[in-house]
Parts: C-alpha cells; sequence; structure tokens
C-alpha cells in the first residue's frame, strides 16, 4: 500500500519542481524560459530634462531699468582754491587788531589789522610830495612812480585816493580782507611785529568744499562709470549733489584705498572741514536682462538655470552665462530671452534630481 502512494505523488512533486523553476526563469531542461519578463528600459529623449511635479514655483526672465551702485565714505575738505593766505608786503607792528579770534567770519574788504610801518608811511609821504609838486611843475612820471610804489607795498586804493583829495598823510596802514570767509589761521596779536615773511592770517571760504572719498582698489576700474554722486552728511538732513573732478594719482599703502575728489556746492556754509559722510555712487541708467538669485546655480564652474520644456512638470537644465548685478539679481548675458520660465525656489532638489539621472 505505502508504494502505491510513493508512486502516485512522485510525479507530482516532480511537476511541482519544474513548475517552479519555469516560474523562475529556467525550466527542467535547464533553459531559459521565452515567457521571463525583462524591465523595459526608459526612453532617453535627445534632449535631457527632470520631471517634478510638486513644490516647485517658477519665475520668468525679465528686463529692468536700473543702475550700477556703489557706496563709500569720506570726510569734507576745505578747497584749496578758497584758501587765502595774507601776507603784508611790507615789515611793521600791529596797532590795532579787528581779526582778533581764530574761526571769525569775515566779509571782503573788511578790516583785519591796523599798522604802522616805517616804510608805508615814508611812501605816503613820498606821494603826497609828488602831488604838490606836481601841481607847481607837471611831473606825470614821478607822479605815477610814487603811486606805483604805493601799489606795490599793498595800500589799498582808497587810502591812496584819501591822499589825493584830502593833502594828508594817516601814518597807519589797514590791511583788509581780499575776500569773505572765516579765519582758519591767525599769527599776530595785538602789539606784534612782523616783516614780509609773516603770514598773518589765512581766510577760507566755504561756498564750495571737497570731498575726498576713499575708494577700494578694485573699485577705481569701474570709476568711469559712475555719473551721479549723492552725498549724505552725518547729522545733516540734507543732501547734495557731487560733481567727479579728480582721482588722486597716489593710493593709501596701509589701507589700499585710493581717494576720489568730488566738488560740493555749500553756499549755506552746512558742510564744514572734517565732517564725515556717505556717498551713494551710481553709473546711467541701462535695460538689463535678469533673473533672481535663486534662479540659477553653479557646478564645476559653470552657470545653470533649469528652463520650463512645453510639457507640464518638465524642466531642461541649460548653461547661461551671468553676471552679479545686485543683492537680488543676476544680469542675463547669454543663454536665455526676456519671457523665458525658469525653476525660482527648487534648485537644490532639481539639481539633485538631475544628478541623479545623469543629465549634467
Amino acid at each position: 500500500m505505502l508504494k502505491i502512494i510513493i508512486l502516485i505523488l512522485f510525479p507530482l512533486i516532480l511537476l511541482s519542481e519544474t513548475a517552479m523553476k519555469c516560474e523562475a526563469g529556467k525550466c527542467a531542461s535547464g533553459k531559459t524560459s521565452m515567457t521571463k519578463k525583462v524591465p523595459a528600459k526608459p526612453l532617453r529623449l535627445e534632449t535631457a530634462t527632470v520631471k517634478q511635479l510638486f513644490n516647485v514655483k517658477t519665475t520668468q526672465v525679465k528686463t529692468i531699468t536700473t543702475s550700477k551702485e556703489q557706496i563709500n565714505y569720506g570726510y569734507i575738505v576745505a578747497e584749496d582754491s578758497n584758501k587765502v593766505d595774507i601776507h603784508a608786503w611790507f615789515s611793521g607792528y600791529v596797532t590795532k587788531l579787528f581779526a582778533d579770534t581764530l574761526y571769525k567770519k569775515v566779509e571782503k574788504g573788511e578790516s583785519l589789522a591796523e599798522v604802522y610801518s616805517p616804510e608805508v608811511y615814508k611812501a605816503k609821504q613820498d606821494y603826497l610830495h609828488s602831488l604838490e609838486y606836481n601841481k607847481k611843475t607837471p611831473s606825470p612820471q614821478m607822479l605815477q612812480s610814487a603811486r606805483t610804489k604805493l601799489r606795490l607795498l599793498g595800500v589799498s586804493e582808497a587810502e591812496i585816493k584819501q591822499i589825493n583829495t584830502e593833502r594828508t598823510v594817516d601814518e597807519h596802514t589797514t590791511i583788509y580782507a581780499p575776500r569773505s570767509g572765516w579765519i582758519f589761521e591767525k599769527n599776530i596779536n595785538q602789539g606784534a611785529s612782523f616783516n614780509t615773511q609773516t603770514k598773518l592770517f589765512q581766510i577760507v571760504n566755504l561756498e564750495k568744499v571737497w570731498v575726498e572719498l576713499k575708494l577700494y582698489q578694485n573699485e577705481i576700474e569701474k570709476l568711469s562709470l559712475l555719473e551721479h554722486f549723492t552725498v549724505y552728511p552725518k547729522g545733516i538732513h540734507k543732501t547734495f549733489t557731487g560733481r567727479k573732478s579728480l582721482l588722486y594719482p597716489v593710493l593709501n599703502a596701509k589701507e589700499a584705498t585710493a581717494t576720489l575728489r568730488l566738488t560740493l556746492d555749500n553756499e549755506q556754509a552746512l558742510l564744514k572741514p572734517g565732517m564725515y559722510v556717505k556717498v551713494h555712487a551710481s553709473a546711467a541708467v541701462k535695460s538689463r536682462l535678469v533673473i533672481p538669485r535663486t534662479a540659477a546655480i553653479r557646478k564645476n564652474g559653470t552657470w545653470y538655470a533649469f528652463l520650463a520644456t512645453e510639457f507640464k512638470g518638465e524642466y531642461e537644465p541649460i548653461v547661461i552665462d551671468i553676471k552679479p548685478l545686485d543683492s537680488q539679481y543676476y544680469e542675463i548675458l547669454k543663454g536665455l530671452n526676456e519671457g523665458d520660465t525658469l525653476v525660482n525656489n527648487a534648485l537644490f532638489m532639481m539639481d539633485s534630481d538631475a544628478q541623479i539621472n545623469g543629465i549634467y
């Protein structure tokens, strides 16, 4: 009875093993089954793309009107051409000092000091004698010579005219301010003596001032592009417009900075030498093709952007040529056109998928 059961079950076991082998891909003969399922290879398109349907925000390439801007700092400086050094063209003594304090404001023609000079006093007397002699015996050359000597000594035309009309000589001579401004230097006091080498005063007019602006060395190259300079003095709620006048031909070796001179109008005298200022410089307005900084990614020295294709959810990585414009935008130099749609917020995710798929 047991033999009969074994004979019945053995063929069934063999059939079961054969079926299992065929299902695994081999038949009992050891040959590969023709019905084995092989995964289909994905179709590779001519242009490789990345496909994502979720969390992808896009932006468009657009044209904006803007200009290059930069911020620098500097100081207000008195303009050299508005500084006047006052010397007497003779020796003498101060008998009365009118400009008696430093930084006093004076007007053009105002009396600065009354002085006594033996040399000038004698020249005045010579002129008076020439007037008297010319009245009796016309001697125009002698009279002109005496007058010229007074003028060359710095005697004012008003005093010469006074001698001519009043026929008297004042032993004192007045030194007048040649222009309006502030007394920035005062080197004499009441009763002091002086000679032709003594600088009596320095008057500085502040109707125009300079800004000496510090530039880093790498900013010098693009200085020619900057046309507009807006000056913001610290502590003054008013802005001033600067005019570019001179780039100094030397650099500060310790700071590695160059100095740019701007000229400012200062009719109200709000700007004082030594004031600290901030300057906004900008170039001429220009139209530029831009994308947000988040829409570009750099790989191995090459810039890429993901361009939307005609198929929804598919994006093509393309090589672009860009340069920084400001903290928000890159300027497009090559590779994109206005109106192109790009991935804006998912570059890192797109980049990961692109590398996994071997796109770039």
